[in-house]
């Protein structure tokens, strides 16, 4: 079997009714374009999403399914599906349909104009489309971890971003470290790019945060990830 030239991971908890559109939409999306595979982690999930998901396999042989045995976070299920990962490139989307896989492509294109010292293109929302409150919050930790990090990037929280998988398996791995992945990412000596992207309203499911609890667990995680850059003496080495 020939492998992928891209991997798309998603991870998701309790997103049964979003499960099959944005199959849909990411095979629209990417069919005839380049090979590529699509790797769902089913974080424990306490609806049916993984039957979902397992029954969406035959009419889509792009898809392979993961399941974790017991619920571990948004960042190690993005973990799990890259370590699984046939493709040198991966693609990541939210679960819950709010980024737009037609996106994609720009992302890849992208990436083939871009320098070889960038390793990762993080979407940019600049058509939020969440309440009003989310946006204000969203507004106030990019300030702040754009002052504590300057890692030069408007939206770190963004779900959709193309990295070379290899890059990103030697970053340091905590809980909640997708949402500093520009940072880190500069820290291990690579650039970074931030492309426009869509963004969309949920139509199904619920958000599985609260701005509080995300505010809570920012102020410990951005004390960390800049403890990290500072004791940092790493860059990166390339054969010439």
């Amino acid at each position: 079997m020939d492998l992928p030239a891209l991997s798309v991971v998603v991870p998701v908890f309790n997103e049964r009714d979003n499960v099959a559109p944005l199959v849909d939409e990411i095979t629209a999306a990417l069919r005839g374009r380049l090979p590529f595979e699509i790797v769902y982690v089913d974080d424990d999930s306490k609806d049916d999403t993984l039957q979902v998901l397992q029954s969406l396999k035959a009419a889509n042989p792009e898809l392979r399914v993961l399941h974790h045995a017991s619920q571990s976070g948004q960042s190690t299920a993005v973990r799990s599906g890259v370590k699984a990962a046939r493709a040198p490139w991966i693609a990541t989307l939210d679960g819950d349909g709010q980024n737009d896989p037609a996106d994609i492509p720009k992302l890849l294109a992208a990436r083939d104009a871009a320098a070889p010292q960038v390793k990762l293109f993080a979407g940019w929302r600049v058509n939020r489309q969440d309440s009003g409150s989310k946006r204000w919050a969203s507004r106030w930790a990019n300030a702040i971890r754009a002052r504590m990090l300057r890692d030069d990037t408007p939206d770190t929280g963004c779900g959709i971003k193309l990295f070379e998988r290899d890059a990103f398996l030697d970053l340091p791995y905590f809980d909640h470290m997708h949402r500093y992945l520009p940072a880190l990412m500069q820290r291990a000596g690579w650039k970074t790019v931030s492309v426009p992207v869509n963004h969309r309203h949920r139509t199904a499911g619920v958000s599985k945060y609260t701005n509080f609890g995300r505010a809570l667990v920012g102020i410990r995680d951005l004390r960390g990830v800049a403890w990290l850059i500072a004791r940092s003496r790493r860059t990166a080495a390339e054969e010439l």
